[in-house]
């Protein structure tokens, strides 16, 4: 993932760290999946992790979230899409009573190739390229 910001953002993963902020659905490791990788977590897990997002979003009042991965892209959503549905579009939601923008992203886990293979490869560019010319995105990594 953070190749991808280093070649469409031109910003190390070093300075990405230090100037956006990063969370995840779930805060708890879930443990191993049975056929290798990280399992992912149920929905009884998410859900106890909530509170987290919901007071992160009050405090940072983000204008962008970068969704990564299904469970991230269906929890801000609040519907499962299709990944050739979401990924290279920009969607205005209401997010924990905020209004906000959302671009999604394919999870840059090995175990999928969806970002891969067409028309995963040219959906990542484009999102990609609607990440870099984002202006919150674009205020954040400049500093």
């Amino acid at each position: 993932m953070f190749r991808w910001f280093e070649q469409s953002l031109a910003v190390d993963e070093a300075t990405f760290r230090a100037r956006v902020y990063m969370a995840a659905v779930a805060r708890c490791f879930p443990g191993k999946a049975s056929g290798g990788g990280d399992r992912k977590p149920d929905a009884d897990e998410v859900a106890r992790c909530e509170m987290w997002l919901v007071r992160e979003t009050a405090i940072l009042k983000p204008e962008l979230i970068v969704a990564v991965g299904t469970l991230a892209i269906e929890r801000v959503l609040g519907a499962k899409l299709p990944l050739a549905d979401i990924v290279g579009t920009t969607k205005r939601v209401r997010w924990h009573d905020r209004e906000l923008d959302v671009i999604a992203l394919p999870h840059p886990s090995g175990a999928s190739p969806w970002h891969k293979t067409e028309p995963g490869k040219t959906l990542l560019l484009k999102a990609l390229s609607q990440l870099a010319r984002h202006p919150t995105m674009r205020s954040a990594i400049a500093g």
